[in-house]
């Protein structure tokens, strides 16, 4: 029987379906992944056979180090995930685990969770998404034996969210998952301090669904699919000034760092966009205001690095053409951070 490896899907684009192999989630993360999931994945061969069946192999042994405090994985599977890059992946436009996905107008691939949620935590983790939309996090936490906590003020997302856990999933019970209806920015307060041991979302990209319908949008429409995120005055995505945006969701990751662990991290999954005439260093915007934030009196933020997340499976639109550059965006930023102590 062949073994499998999770693929990725890009982010607000119908998935391609890319075959190939080379940006393998790390062995350990597949050890909780039910078998009814394999059909999502694509054939490999190697340790993740290991992994899948428990069985032993003359070909690979594992040792994590004792004082490995971060996450599951041994010292060949750590390395390839410190580079500054991945590619993004897909299950096919087809594939019966869309379905719920594509509601949303910008899901984020619960694979892609899944490699950081595997390289950030350990088994039976606490990961918080304040940004839960359709539940691609509470989904690649499912998998992988973590638990979640996942904050998201549209009803409708939030019901497919459990709907997801229960048939993607196959959690006939969400005791693990708390998944909370309401707005981040009310609900985090009410989170108890240094009790989460990651954290990772996509946040809203300010109002740039609230445009002018392109060819995206349109065939969204046909399909009778959403164009934007809600309708919701109190959502980010609503907001009509850029600065005021950035400003709440600086303030909803501050909040974030008070309910994350000491020397844990979190991991922000943004992208610049072009908004009317206007670019927008989004990931910049970001890094400038959190990069040694306080949180309280005695912690801060601290950037430890920068992963591009690539999407070269995405077509190309003949933007400006022919007068004027226009940018075909095809790669999205992982904001790194961890929570330090203050100097004295």
């Amino acid at each position: 029987m062949p073994t499998y490896i999770p693929h990725s899907r890009t982010d607000g684009e119908e998935n391609r379906g890319s075959r190939d192999s080379a940006a393998s989630i790390p062995i350990p993360l597949m050890h909780n992944m039910p078998m009814g999931q394999l059909d999502l994945i694509a054939p490999v061969t190697g340790d993740v056979e290991v992994a899948l069946t428990g069985k032993a192999s003359d070909k690979a042994t594992r040792h994590v180090d004792g004082r490995n405090t971060l996450n599951d994985l041994a010292g060949h599977e750590w390395l390839p995930e410190t580079k500054s890059f991945f590619f993004q992946k897909g299950l096919g436009a087809d594939h019966a685990h869309t379905e719920i996905e594509r509601q949303h107008p910008a899901p984020f691939s619960f694979q892609d969770i899944a490699r950081l949620v595997g390289f950030f935590t350990k088994s039976g983790h606490t990961v918080l998404d304040p940004f839960a939309g359709v539940g691609s996090t509470a989904k690649a936490c499912a998998l992988l034996g973590r638990k979640s906590i996942g904050i998201e003020l549209s009803k409708r997302w939030h019901e497919l969210s459990q709907q997801r856990l229960r048939v993607e999933a196959g959690l006939p019970r969400l005791d693990a998952h708390r998944l909370i209806l309401g707005d981040a920015r009310v609900v985090m307060p009410t989170l108890r301090p240094n009790s989460v041991d990651f954290v990772v979302t996509s946040p809203p990209y300010w109002a740039i669904l609230n445009k002018k319908p392109d060819h995206k949008s349109l065939e969204r429409v046909r399909r009778e699919l959403a164009t934007t995120y809600s309708t919701d005055k109190r959502d980010l995505g609503n907001m009509t000034d850029y600065g005021a945006f950035v400003d709440e969701l600086v303030g909803v990751f501050l909040a974030c760092g008070r309910v994350l662990k000491s020397k844990r991290y979190m991991a922000i999954i943004v992208s610049d966009f072009r908004h009317g005439t206007e670019y927008y260093s989004f990931h910049s915007d970001l890094i400038q205001r959190l990069k040694g934030a306080p949180i309280r009196r005695n912690s801060r933020l601290e950037l430890q690095g920068v992963k591009v997340l690539l999407q070269n499976h995405k077509s190309l639109k003949p933007y400006g053409y022919p007068f004027a550059y226009v940018e075909n965006v095809h790669h999205q930023y992982i904001l790194i951070f961890r929570k330090q102590a203050s100097a004295a």
